[in-house]
């Protein structure tokens, strides 16, 4: 698999963790981020970069972004994102779904 794949099925993994929390319980905490050391399903040394972000406005959809690099090459990574919208269902359910 190459490094660019090998990153993409990370990312697309760590993407699907960050989306499991519904909208209401994230905009306790947005704008929030971290950084930590990681393994790609090949097994190379990453770290994983992962933000919750207002995607245009204080309360309203959030954007979810995760990046996977290698520690000496960030620009070398790959980022994906995803947006957990606002909608009455994300506000009165709390599942983790996203509508």
């Amino acid at each position: 698999m190459s490094t660019e794949a090998d990153f993409t099925a990370a990312a697309d993994e760590e993407l699907d963790r960050a989306m499991t929390l519904g909208w209401k319980e994230l905009a306790k905490l947005t704008p929030w981020g971290d950084t930590f050391e990681g393994f790609t399903p090949e097994g190379r040394d990453v770290c994983f970069e992962r933000s919750y972000l207002w995607e245009a406005e204080t309360g309203g959809d959030i954007r979810v972004e995760v990046t996977v690099y290698e520690a000496r090459a960030y620009e070398d990574g790959v980022r994906h994102t995803r947006i957990i919208e606002k909608t009455p269902h994300a506000l009165g359910a709390g599942d983790g779904s996203n509508p």
